[in-house]
């Protein structure tokens, strides 16, 4: 199925609830309808290309001037297996959290951490999802796509998807030139549970045997008890990434501040919590107009009805400038912006 809509409202589409719309704006259910879409229409890769899932990484500041593509590619299927390891494709269009309620049900384990990150299945190799001690690259094994410039279908295996701390090579060198359809993750028969994450462990015990389902139902728990639901209050999660210093900044960090939260990050470099920085800095609970920092995680910047993207972008930047201000630290954004031009 394909729809090829102008000026078409992207509000459904973005969990901040923002109003904006899209130029020209192409769904498709099948890798090849985007191939053909390509091959068609040869100029293509001159237009300014947003690819949008289920929108929960995303903060729109106006209307996108130019083609929004939604792969909305259904399924979930096992490719192979051995006596260790399973193999499953899962489309761009599938929610994160049903392949990971999936994955749970049938006894596999390495994505049990991931449950109830928003968003579509799309999106995770971009973004590299992680929490609670689990990252989307441990269990990817390749990613299939359309190349927007020729409308050729790739594979990329994961090795060469380039993948970093809430990052990899699909938000730089392919940006805008490769479209994901589909996903094959490699998940474990006989998972080794990660519950070192702080308040994790606790939670599993309150629900018996530690296993990939009591982890999933734990880690539910505890999103549900921080973070707000996008459906009732319009957010995209974790607005900021946690900053990565260098070991010498961090001592001077600590020095001054006894109890700021460190984590090693390899390399002589340590990761710090951007939200305890926020916190720090008197942001939590703030709001300006409906635009505001979330009261229970200063981490989630919220639009409480009406707020534009352009007014959360705005607080957002109040935020980094006093974060920098105070800790001398630059505050990188999570969430991807696009729209009008902002100045």
């Amino acid at each position: 199925m394909i729809r090829f809509e102008e000026h078409y409202s992207l509000k459904p589409y973005n969990t901040f609830g923002v109003e904006a719309g899209a130029r020209y704006f192409f769904e498709f259910t099948e890798p090849q309808d985007l191939q053909e879409f390509v091959r068609s229409n040869k100029t293509i890769s001159d237009e300014k290309i947003l690819v949008l899932g289920g929108g929960s990484n995303l903060l729109l500041v106006g209307d996108f001037d130019g083609l929004v593509l939604h792969p909305a590619v259904p399924g979930i299927e096992t490719v192979r297996e051995d006596s260790r390891q399973v193999w499953l494709r899962a489309g761009a269009g599938v929610v994160w959290d049903d392949f990971v309620q999936f994955v749970v049900a049938s006894g596999w384990g390495g994505v049990e951490n991931l449950s109830l990150i928003p968003g579509n299945v799309g999106a995770t190799p971009v973004q590299n999802i992680g929490a609670y001690g689990q990252e989307a690259a441990t269990v990817i094994d390749s990613v299939a796509g359309v190349d927007l410039r020729t409308g050729e279908e790739w594979d990329i295996t994961a090795h060469d998807c380039r993948f970093g701390y809430r990052n990899s090579l699909f938000k730089n060198e392919l940006k805008g030139r490769f479209v994901i359809t589909s996903v094959v993750f490699r998940v474990e028969k006989f998972p080794e549970l990660k519950l070192h994450y702080s308040g994790l462990e606790e939670e599993v015990q309150k629900l018996g045997s530690p296993s990939v389902a009591t982890v999933r139902q734990a880690v539910v728990a505890i999103r549900q008890s921080k973070l707000p639901d996008p459906a009732t209050l319009g957010n995209a999660g974790s607005f900021f990434k946690n900053p990565v210093v260098t070991q010498q900044q961090a001592e001077r960090l600590t020095a001054r501040y006894p109890e700021i939260p460190v984590y090693p990050a390899g390399e002589g470099m340590v990761k710090l919590s951007a939200g305890w920085l926020i916190d720090r800095c008197g942001w939590k609970g703030v709001r300006r107009g409906d635009a505001g920092v979330h009261e229970k995680h200063a981490l989630v910047l919220v639009n409480y009805g009406k707020a534009s993207g352009r007014e959360i972008f705005s607080l957002s930047e109040e935020i980094r400038h006093s974060v920098s201000e105070t800790f001398g630290v630059t505050l990188e954004r999570e969430v991807n912006v696009a729209g009008r031009e902002i100045h």
